[in-house]
C-alpha cells in the first residue's frame, strides 16, 4: 500500500501545484504534500499532509482543488480514513460544495460526533435549516458543540427564539455537559428579543455554572451585549463596574449603552476614560455623536481619530456621511467623498450607499443617481437610500417608480425598504398602494416586524384612517416606544384626548419623546393646563426634559398667560442648558408677548444668536397683539404699503393669510366698501378666515347687510364654530333688530352650534381664579359684585360711559369685569392687574375697563382671544381697534 501512496505523490504534488493560483502562492507550499518521490511516508505523515493541504485549501475556497484532492483520497486508498473523511466533508463545507459534502457525508460508515456536527454547520452556514435539523435529530449522541451549532444557526438565520428553545432542551439534556459558548450564543438570542425576563434567568445560569468569573471574557461580554439590547443599561454597568480590567469590547459596549441611558455627555466622558481604543471605538463614539443630532461633534471626532493615525473603515465613512447627511453640510461630505476615492482602492456598497444618501438628502439627486449607477454592487441599503432621497424631497412618482425597478433587480426586500416606501404612501393619493404594501407585509411574515408595523401605524394615520391605524396596532405581536408613540399622535390627529391619554398610561415604558408628544397632544387641543400638570408629573418622575418639553411647555404658559409659571419653567430650561435653543427661546418671546411683557419680549429676541423665521415672526406677532402692529393700530397706509410691495417689489404672490390681514386691516379702519373690493378682486376663492375678518369688521361698525353677505359665504364653509353665528347675533342685537337675532339663534339650535363659554383667570399670589359670566361660587363674589357696582357708578359719573342697550342685555356681568373688580380688591394699588380671557372682548366690557382705568388710575392689562389691551388714564393701546 505504501509503495503505491509513493507513486502517487508526485502526480498529486504537480496537481496542486497547477491549481495554485498567483496571489495564492504563500499557500503553495502546504497544498504540495511531497516534493521528493523517492521517500517513504508513514501513514500518520501522510494523513497529516493531507489535513494541512485540505486546511490550505478550505481558506482559499478553492472548489477545483478540493476535488482533485478528493480524488486523489480515493486513489490512495486513505478515503477510508475518519479523520481524513471529516476533513474533506469541512472542506467541502467550507467551499460550499454542500452537495458534495452530504455524498461524503453518507458514505461515512463509522461516523463521529465530528462528523456529525461538521455536517450541521455546512448546511447551517447556507441556512438550511430544515435539513439541519433533520440531521440534528438523526444523531445517535451529541455534545455541547452539536447544540451550540444548532442554536447559532437559528441565531445567525433570523430564528433567536427557535435558538432560545434548542437552548432550553440542551439544558435539561442530562447527557450534555454545558459550555460557555452555549452561553453566550444563548445572550445574543435574548438580547435580539429584548426579553429581560429570560436575561435575568440567563445571567443566574451563568453564575450557577461558574462561567461569570475574569476567565470567561466572552461570556462577560455577552452578558452586557444582552443587557444592552434588552434596554436595561443600568444593568449592564453593573456588571461592567465589576470587571477589573474589562475587555475594548466591553468599553465599547458601555459607551454605547452609555448613550441610550444617559445622553451623548456620559458616553463621551467614558470615551475619554478609556486606556486604550480600536477602531470600533472610534467608530462607536462618532456613530453616537451622529445618531443623536451632533453632526459637528462627530465630524470632529472623526478629525481627532485620523491625526491619531487610525485607519478609518467603511464603518467610520458610512457614520461620518450620515453626520454631514444630518447637518446638511455638503461641502464636508464632498471633501470626504475625494479623500475615499483618493485613499481607499474601491468604493464598497456600504460607503457607497452612505455616499447615495447623503447626496440625495443633501437635494443632489442627480449625481446622487450617478453614485448608485457607478456601484458594482447594490443591495438594499442603497435602493433605499435613494428610494429616501426622492422621498424627502416630495419626488414620490419618482420613489414609487424606483421601488418598482428594485423589485425587478435581484434584491431581497427588508424591512426597512418596505417601511421607506410605506412612508411614501402617506397620503390619500397613494392610500390603495399603502394598502396593497401592507397587504404584502402580511401575505411574507414580514408585519412582525416592529419597524413595518410602525411605518403601517404612520402610513395609516397620514391617510386620515385612525381606526385601521389603531387595528394595525393591536395586531402588532411587538411593540416599542415609537409603535406606542405613532398611536398617541395619531389619537391626537382626531382630537380624541381621551383615548391618546389612555394609550400613554398603557406603556410598558416611557422615554422623553413619548413624554413630549402627550404634551404636545394637550397643548395642541387646547388643553394648556393638563399639559403643564404632565410637564410637573414629568419632573416629579425623574424624566429628563429636553428642549422640546421646554419649547412646548413654555407655550402652553403663553396660551394660559400664566407668567410666573412660566419664568420658573423658563429658569428650568437655562438651568440644563436650553435657554440659547432657538426653539426655546421663541417660546419665550411668544410667552411675554402674551402676558402683556413685551419689553421682555424684546430683550429675549435680541439675545437669540441666529434667528429663524419663527423667531421674528414671533416677535412682530407681539407688538401686533401689543397694539404695535398695521391692523391693530389702525395703519391703513403703511400695511396698504407693505402689501402692494410683496407683488410690485418682492415678486410675492399674497396667499389667503395676507388677504386676510388686508382685509382686517381695512376693516377696522372702516373701509368695508375697500375690504369687499379687495375680496371680490381676489385671484382665488375666499376662505373662512377672511369672510371671518370682514364680518369682525362689521361688528365694530355696525353694518348688519354686509355682515349678511359674510355669513351667508361662512355658510358655504359648513363652519360650525360658534364666533360668527355670535357676531352676526351682536349686530342685529346692537341695531335693535331682535327678530333677526332670534332667527339667527334658531339656526344655531338646528345646526347643533352652541357658544363657547366665556371665562376669564387672574392670577393672584400663585392661584389662578376663574371667572364665569354671572358668576356665583367665588367666596368672594359678594365683595366682587359690591366693587363692580361701585366702580360702575363712578365711571357714568364721568359722563363717558354710554349704553343705550344695556336693557335689552339684561343685568349680567361679562367674566373679564368680576376678574378687574377681583384684581382691584385684593392687588395692591401699584402694581398692574392682568386678566385673561378666552374670546373676544366685548365693546362695552372694553369701554368699561378703559374708563376703571381712569378713575382708579390703575394699569389694566387684558389679553382676549385675539389681542392685548393695556388701559391707562382711560385709553388703550389698541386705539379702540380690535
Amino acid at each position: 500500500m505504501f509503495l503505491t501512496l509513493t507513486h502517487c505523490l508526485p502526480q498529486l504534488s504537480r496537481i496542486l501545484i497547477r491549481h495554485v493560483s498567483t496571489q495564492q502562492q504563500n499557500l503553495s507550499t502546504k497544498l504540495v504534500l511531497f516534493h521528493d518521490p523517492s521517500a517513504q511516508l508513514s501513514y500518520m505523515e501522510l494523513s497529516q499532509k493531507f489535513y494541512e493541504a485540505m486546511k490550505a485549501c478550505a481558506s482559499i475556497k478553492s472548489t477545483p482543488i478540493a476535488q482533485k484532492l478528493h480524488a486523489q483520497l480515493i486513489s490512495t486508498g486513505l478515503d477510508s480514513s475518519i479523520f481524513l473523511q471529516n476533513h474533506l466533508l469541512h472542506l467541502y463545507s467550507n467551499c460550499n460544495l454542500i452537495d458534495d459534502a452530504c455524498w461524503v457525508f453518507n458514505n461515512i460508515e463509522y461516523r463521529n460526533v465530528f462528523s456529525w456536527n461538521t455536517m450541521i454547520s455546512g448546511l447551517v452556514d447556507l441556512g438550511r435549516m430544515s435539513e439541519a435539523e433533520k440531521v440534528f435529530d438523526e444523531m445517535p449522541e451529541r455534545d455541547s458543540v452539536s447544540w451550540t451549532v444548532m442554536m447559532s444557526g437559528y441565531f445567525r438565520n433570523g430564528q433567536p427564539e427557535k435558538a432560545l428553545n434548542m437552548f432550553v432542551s440542551m439544558v435539561q439534556d442530562a447527557n450534555c455537559v454545558n459550555d460557555p459558548f452555549s452561553f453566550t450564543c444563548a445572550m445574543k438570542a435574548c438580547g435580539s428579543l429584548a426579553d429581560m425576563k429570560l436575561a435575568l434567568q440567563l445571567h443566574g445560569l451563568v453564575e450557577k455554572f461558574d462561567f461569570g468569573s475574569n476567565v470567561y471574557m466572552a461570556v462577560q461580554n455577552s452578558i452586557m451585549d444582552m443587557y444592552i439590547k434588552s434596554g436595561k443599561v443600568s444593568y449592564a454597568e453593573r456588571v461592567f463596574l465589576r470587571i477589573p480590567n474589562p475587555s475594548l469590547f466591553c468599553w465599547n459596549s458601555m459607551i454605547y449603552g452609555y448613550s441610550k441611558l444617559f445622553g451623548v455627555g456620559r458616553a463621551f466622558d467614558l470615551f475619554n476614560q478609556m486606556p486604550e481604543r480600536d477602531s470600533v471605538s472610534w467608530n462607536t463614539m462618532i456613530s453616537i455623536f451622529s445618531q443623536h443630532g451632533f453632526g459637528v461633534q462627530s465630524l470632529g471626532t472623526f478629525v481627532e481619530m485620523w491625526s491619531q493615525g487610525v485607519r478609518p473603515n467603511s464603518m467610520t465613512y458610512a457614520s461620518v456621511l450620515s453626520a454631514c447627511t444630518s447637518i446638511n453640510d455638503l461641502e464636508w461630505g464632498t471633501h470626504l467623498h475625494a479623500r475615499i476615492v483618493r485613499m481607499e482602492p474601491t468604493i464598497d456598497v456600504l460607503v457607497g450607499s452612505g455616499l447615495v444618501d447623503m447626496y440625495a438628502k443633501c437635494g443632489c439627486l442627480e449625481f446622487a443617481r450617478r453614485i448608485f449607477d457607478s456601484l458594482t454592487e447594490h443591495n438594499a441599503v442603497s435602493w433605499t437610500s435613494l428610494i429616501s432621497g426622492l422621498a424627502h424631497f416630495g419626488l414620490e412618482e419618482e420613489a414609487l417608480e424606483l421601488f418598482n425597478q428594485m423589485r425587478e433587480a435581484p434584491i431581497s426586500l427588508d424591512e426597512f425598504t418596505l417601511a421607506t416606501i410605506l412612508g411614501v404612501c402617506s397620503g390619500q393619493k397613494y392610500v390603495s398602494i399603502g394598502e396593497q404594501l401592507h397587504g404584502y407585509t402580511i401575505k411574507t411574515g414580514m408585519d412582525s416586524s416592529v419597524a413595518i408595523g410602525n411605518a403601517v401605524v404612520t402610513m395609516y394615520t397620514k391617510c386620515g384612517n385612525v381606526q385601521e391605524a389603531n387595528h394595525a396596532f393591536e395586531l402588532m405581536p411587538m411593540r416599542d416606544i415609537i409603535s406606542w408613540t405613532a398611536m398617541i399622535t395619531a389619537f391626537s390627529k382626531i382630537g380624541d384626548i381621551e383615548k391618546a391619554r389612555q394609550c400613554f398610561d398603557q406603556m410598558p415604558e416611557q422615554n422623553v419623546v413619548t413624554w413630549n408628544s402627550m404634551l404636545g397632544t394637550y397643548t395642541q387641543h387646547g388643553f394648556w393646563e393638563e399639559g403643564l400638570k404632565l410637564y410637573t408629573l414629568m419632573q416629579r418622575q425623574g424624566v429628563k426634559p429636553d428642549w422640546v418639553t421646554f419649547a412646548t411647555s413654555i407655550s402652553a404658559c403663553a396660551d394660559l398667560a400664566v407668567l410666573k409659571l412660566g419664568i420658573q419653567i423658563v429658569s428650568q430650561a437655562e438651568k440644563l442648558g436650553f435657554g440659547s435653543n432657538v426653539s426655546v427661546a421663541n417660546s419665550v418671546v411668544t410667552m411675554y408677548s402674551r402676558c402683556g411683557r413685551i419689553e421682555e419680549a424684546q430683550k429675549v429676541f435680541d439675545l437669540i444668536r441666529e434667528k429663524n423665521v419663527i423667531s421674528w415672526n414671533a416677535i412682530m406677532a407681539g407688538y401686533a397683539q401689543n397694539g404695535q402692529g398695521c391692523s391693530h393700530a389702525g395703519l391703513v397706509t403703511e400695511g396698504k404699503q407693505y402689501f402692494y410691495s410683496m407683488t410690485e417689489d418682492f415678486g410675492i404672490s399674497p396667499t389667503s393669510e395676507h388677504f386676510s390681514c388686508m382685509v382686517d386691516l381695512l376693516g377696522r379702519a372702516g373701509l368695508l366698501e375697500e375690504a369687499k373690493n379687495l375680496i371680490d378682486g381676489m385671484p382665488f376663492k375666499p376662505n373662512a378666515a377672511i369672510w371671518g375678518a370682514l364680518l369682525g369688521a362689521c361688528r365694530t361698525h355696525c353694518e348688519s347687510k354686509l355682515a349678511e353677505v359674510a355669513v351667508r359665504n361662512l355658510l358655504e364653509f359648513d363652519v360650525e364654530e360658534s364666533g360668527s353665528y355670535i357676531l352676526l347675533a351682536n349686530i342685529y342685537l346692537d341695531s335693535g333688530n331682535l327678530e333677526s337675532v332670534a332667527d339667527v339663534r334658531k339656526l344655531m339650535r338646528e345646526k347643533g352650534i352652541r357658544k363657547n363659554p366665556g371665562c376669564s383667570w387672574i392670577e393672584v399670589e400663585s392661584r389662578v381664579h376663574v371667572f364665569t359670566v354671572d358668576e356665583t361660587n367665588h367666596p368672594q363674589i359678594k365683595d366682587i359684585y359690591r366693587k363692580l357696582e361701585e366702580m360702575m357708578k363712578k365711571i357714568e359719573d364721568t359722563g363717558n360711559y354710554k349704553n343705550a342697550i344695556r336693557s335689552l342685555r339684561g343685568q349680567g356681568y361679562h367674566s373679564e369685569k368680576l376678574a378687574v373688580a377681583f384684581g382691584l380688591i385684593n392687588l395692591p394699588t401699584w402694581m398692574p392687574i392682568h386678566v385673561m380671557k378666552n374670546l373676544r372682548v366685548c365693546n362695552d366690557c372694553h369701554l368699561t375697563i378703559k374708563l376703571i382705568s381712569l378713575v382708579t388710575s390703575r394699569e389694566l392689562i387684558v389679553r382676549d382671544g385675539y389681542r392685548f389691551h393695556h388701559f391707562k388714564n382711560g385709553f388703550c393701546s389698541c386705539g379702540d381697534y380690535w
